[in-house]
């Protein structure tokens, strides 16, 4: 591997100076440009919650669609749920999931917070 396509595909990850780089930018993540320009996802304003169990083992999750906020916010969001579940859980591909079966109790604390919740699946 030649130098040019080492550095065409890669670069800095991390700088003692700033900490983590974006690769995007390749700016210090705090004063990345990337994240700014993304917009939230549209939808049609429901935010949709359901108990999956497919790929788990069995094991149950609460899962959260539709939330239309950007990546910062939706996952300040998923950890107000799920310490309120007092679960673990993550943020992935705008969806939140908590670990374990939340369903009732995410939907009270979404309406509470003035989201428009309906219960998704059976």
């Amino acid at each position: 591997m030649n130098r040019s396509s080492r550095s065409a595909g890669g670069g800095l990850v991390y700088s003692t100076e700033g900490g983590r780089m974006c690769p995007g930018c390749r700016r210090p993540l705090r004063e990345c440009a990337c994240a700014a320009q993304q917009a939230a996802p549209r939808g049609d304003g429901i935010v949709r919650v359901s108990r999956e169990t497919s790929g788990r083992r069995g094991k149950g999750v609460t899962v959260v669609r539709g939330v239309p906020l950007a990546a910062a916010e939706l996952v300040e969001l998923g950890k107000r749920l799920k310490t309120a579940c007092g679960s673990g859980g993550t943020v992935k591909d705008g969806t939140i999931e908590v670990q374990g079966e939340h369903v009732e109790r995410v939907i009270a604390l979404l309406a509470a917070e003035g989201w428009k919740v309906k219960r998704a699946g059976g």
